[in-house]
């Protein structure tokens, strides 16, 4: 079967993603913002580990801390350990329905917010508030959409 590729998709999803995480959001929805560039990188993980692995998620890591103005390294570290654990059970992860991968990716979006956490204890950076510990639920939630529309735009069907 002849599958119709998309060269253009994985720069064009990371870009989205890096402008989602940039997009003004009211205060009291700011803590409920997903890790877009999270939620591409695992995608692209699991997908395509040829075209993406731990240097591209370094890479893209340092990328978002340069965009979103944090310490820089702590995104690249977080999804360095992201896309390590998705490598490692990828051949398992890849054949789980859709609703079990979108709890594996909740899974990892809390251990990113644990990562965090002890990245910000460890260099004195004062801790997010508790809503931001929300997140994780909401890119869970996200999962199944964000895989199903990357999915369809990498093989060329209709969403």
């Amino acid at each position: 079967m002849s599958r119709r590729r998309n060269p253009w998709l994985l720069p064009a999803s990371v870009l989205l993603a890096l402008l989602l995480g940039l997009l003004p959001l009211p205060a009291e929805l700011q803590p409920l913002r997903p890790f877009w560039l999270a939620l591409a990188v695992a995608y692209w993980v699991l997908e395509a580990p040829e075209r993406v692995g731990l240097g591209v998620a370094f890479a893209l890591g340092l990328v978002g801390d340069l965009a979103f103005g944090g310490l820089l390294g702590e995104q690249a570290l977080r999804l360095v350990v992201m896309s390590f654990i998705l490598q490692r059970f990828r051949s398992q992860l890849r054949f789980f329905p859709l609703a079990q991968q979108a709890l594996v990716v909740g899974g990892l979006l809390l251990n990113d917010r644990v990562v965090s956490a002890a990245v910000h204890l460890a260099l004195g950076v004062p801790q997010l508030p508790w809503t931001y510990w929300l997140a994780p639920l909401v890119g869970m939630l996200l999962w199944a959409p964000v895989y199903l529309v990357l999915d369809a735009l990498r093989f060329g069907r209709k969403a």
